[in-house]
């Protein structure tokens, strides 16, 4: 009879102003976050301090950090909002004038720049009533992890191997090129392998200790290694770093060219020879047979085909 008595004290909103005032570590943000007045917020905190004989968050410094008991509930409220949401969403279609729920994907900030604001525009347009969380692609996210505990809708990037255990939409390949200032030696010189290896190049930096992008994993397999002598974790901004340097960004033409004409860059051909990049969109069987999912897929699938050079692979996939 306890158990009874304490599960008719608890609702599912209750649970949802839990897991936000925890995750936000904040009344206020958790407040915005749910469209609520802070003083409902801090009287539903205070009703489960109650119901849990803990305070569940507590003031350190500055700042507020949930209690031992409080961290332990973070996970199982988080599962329980999201079989909350899964429980009828699947069972009908999926209607994005009415519907009321956050996607959550990771992108690799590799992609055309253009792509993530227009997916946003794309989302928000058809489905006003529906969040977007986008995330880094990082070594500290896992994202099979992610995908497989509810945390990612869908993972967008490119990799020379996708995991076999997820599904892959095929997005768009391009073309591997160089990106240099105007001003660059090789853009009246021209260059061959040699040179181009010798140049200064700029990558991002590695996700992790050892850890090698495409072009660097290419280059390797070819016996070969570039002249690396900067590097930075923001990809958006190395295209203003190439413009006022002899730095040469290599990567795919459709994010080089986006930056033509805005910066005083040019476009070169790479002298070694590269497989297409090809970009995807890899989700988890858990979302499969969803409808929302099966149209957030489809979303992402038409801003690459509209941003998208001629591909016929990607086409095909």
């Amino acid at each position: 009879m306890k158990y009874v008595s304490m599960f008719d004290k608890i609702d599912l909103h209750l649970i949802r102003v839990l897991h936000t005032v925890l995750t936000e570590r904040s009344v206020s943000r958790a407040a915005l976050r749910l469209g609520m007045y802070q003083p409902a917020v801090s009287a539903s905190l205070k009703r489960l301090r109650e119901l849990a004989g803990d305070p569940l968050l507590v003031r350190s410094g500055a700042s507020m950090v949930p209690t031992v008991a409080g961290l332990r509930m973070i996970e199982p409220a988080a599962e329980i909002l999201r079989s909350a949401e899964m429980l009828f969403s699947d069972a009908r279609a999926f209607d994005p004038a009415t519907a009321r729920q956050t996607f959550s994907l990771a992108a690799s900030d590799y992609l055309d720049p253009l792509f993530l604001p227009q997916l946003v525009t794309q989302v928000k347009t058809t489905a006003p009533n529906c969040g977007i969380d986008i995330h880094p692609l990082s070594a500290d996210a896992d994202y099979r992890a992610h995908l497989a505990q509810g945390h990612y809708d869908v993972v967008i990037g490119n990799w020379p191997k996708p995991p076999q255990e997820l599904h892959l939409g095929r997005l768009f390949g391009d073309e591997v090129v160089c990106l240099v200032a105007n001003h660059h030696p090789a853009v009246r010189r021209g260059w061959d392998i040699e040179a181009w290896l010798a140049a200064e190049h700029i990558a991002p930096t590695p996700t992790h200790p050892g850890a090698r992008g495409f072009i660097d994993e290419h280059l390797a397999s070819q016996g070969l290694v570039r002249n690396v002598t900067a590097r930075c974790p923001h990809f958006g901004l190395i295209p203003a770093m190439v413009a006022g340097t002899l730095l040469v960004l290599t990567t795919g033409r459709q994010y080089a060219e986006r930056y033509v004409g805005a910066l005083p860059v040019q476009v070169l051909p790479c002298p070694v020879e590269f497989p297409r990049m090809m970009y995807y969109q890899l989700w988890h069987e858990r979302t499969h047979a969803s409808s929302a999912g099966r149209w957030l897929r489809e979303q992402i699938k038409t801003v690459a085909a509209s941003l998208r050079r001629a591909d016929p692979e990607a086409a095909a996939a």
